[in-house]
C-alpha cells in the first residue's frame, strides 16, 4: 500500500464518538466538545488537544513531529476553472480535497464516496496549470490545511455551482476529515443521494459564513 493511500485510509477510518469527559491526548486535561487538534506528521493521525498543548505546536516553520491545525477559513470568489480544465483533473465526482503532504513532498487529492475517502489520480501538470492561473491557491499550509473544490452543476456527482465558477475554500484539515465521515454515513448510490447533497449544501453554507476572502497576490 502506497504512503498516500495509507494517509487516506487513516483519514477515512471511523472514529469513536467523543465522550462527555474527553481529554487531551497529550496531557490528559479535559477538553470541550469543540476542541483543537494537532497532526502527527509521521502517522498522519489527528490528536485531540487542549489549548495549551495546541499552542506548543503552533510554529509552522519549526521542525516538529506534531503540527497544530489552525482555525482558518478562506474563500476564493474569483477562481474560475472551465469545464475542460476540470475534466483534465480527472476527478470522477464534483468534489475534491487537496492538501500538501510534507512527508511525501507532493499534493494529495481525495474525494468522498461510499467507502470514505478515495485517492484521486490527480495529474500534477493539470493542477499546476490551475495554480499558475490562480497563484492565490498556494496559500495553503502543508499537512494542516486543505483546499476543497466543488465543481459546476453537471460536472460530476455532488456538484452545485454554475458555469465555470468553482466553489473553493481553504479549510482546516480536520474539517475535511469530519465531512468525509459524515458523508460516508449518509452516502447512497454513485452520486451520494439526496441526503449527501443536502449535507454538502449545509457544509458549504457553514464554511462560507466562516470564511473571509483570501488575500490577493501578484500574478
Amino acid at each position: 500500500m502506497s504512503g498516500s493511500v495509507e494517509v487516506l485510509r487513516r483519514l477515512a477510518a471511523p472514529r469513536r464518538p467523543p465522550a462527555a469527559d474527553e481529554r487531551c491526548e497529550m496531557c490528559g486535561a479535559p477538553v470541550p466538545p469543540a476542541h483543537s487538534h494537532v497532526v502527527n506528521l509521521a502517522s498522519r493521525t489527528l490528536l485531540c488537544t487542549c489549548r495549551p498543548c495546541t499552542l506548543l505546536f503552533d510554529y509552522p516553520q519549526a521542525e516538529l513531529r506534531y503540527r497544530a491545525v489552525p482555525d482558518r477559513y478562506l474563500s476564493f470568489p474569483s477562481v474560475r476553472i472551465p469545464p475542460a480544465v476540470w475534466d483534465d483533473l480527472q476527478i470522477p465526482v464534483g468534489l475534491v480535497f487537496l492538501f500538501r503532504n510534507s512527508t511525501l513532498d507532493r499534493t494529495v487529492a481525495f474525494y468522498p464516496g461510499p467507502a470514505g475517502a478515495t485517492e484521486s489520480d490527480l495529474p500534477l501538470d493539470a493542477w499546476e496549470a490551475v495554480l499558475e492561473t490562480h497563484p492565490e491557491l498556494r496559500i495553503t499550509a502543508p499537512d494542516v490545511e486543505a483546499l476543497i473544490l466543488r465543481a459546476p452543476a453537471g460536472q460530476g456527482g455532488v456538484a452545485g455551482t454554475d458555469g465555470d465558477r468553482i466553489d473553493v475554500h481553504l479549510v482546516p484539515i480536520d474539517s475535511c476529515y469530519q465531512l468525509i465521515g459524515q458523508l460516508r454515513q449518509v452516502w447512497r448510490g454513485f452520486d451520494g443521494g439526496q441526503q449527501a447533497r443536502a449535507h454538502l449544501e449545509d457544509y458549504f453554507a457553514t464554511i462560507a459564513a466562516r470564511s473571509r476572502p483570501a488575500p490577493a497576490v501578484a500574478r
